[in-house]
């Protein structure tokens, strides 16, 4: 009985830190994303008509991530439900590039999401 009781403590042990790790790349994915809109120079978010600079812009996703809670458990989840569209208006979010050409946030963050690399810093 003590030799079952062990071997659950470790299966638990073992999941509850695979989980954990999980978490923690889903969270480094994340902020990858904010950061990629943070960064991007000479562009535009456009947010319910307003045009705002990437720093406003990274603000305003990492709020709406807060406010998200519990229900964002992915970097999936947080472009789906925080980066995409405005919760108010319904309207999707836009970015307008340094070149001129205007894409929606989605499809800029589903593109970024799939250069995320861990091991560069």
């Amino acid at each position: 009985m003590k030799r079952v009781l062990i071997m659950v403590s470790v299966i638990i042990a073992v999941f509850c830190a695979m989980v954990s790790a999980q978490d923690n790349i889903e969270k480094k994915k994340i902020e990858f994303l904010i950061s990629s809109i943070e960064n991007l120079k000479g562009a535009k978010f456009i947010r319910n008509s307003s045009e705002h600079d990437g720093i406003e812009a990274a603000k305003h996703l990492r709020l709406k991530l807060r406010k998200a809670g519990n229900h964002v458990q992915t970097a999936n989840d947080f472009i789906k439900l925080c980066a995409s569209k405005s919760f108010t208006t319904g309207k999707p979010y836009m970015i307008r590039l340094s070149n001129g050409k205007t894409i929606t946030s989605e499809k800029y963050l589903r593109e970024k999401l799939k250069e995320y690399n861990p091991n560069i810093k």
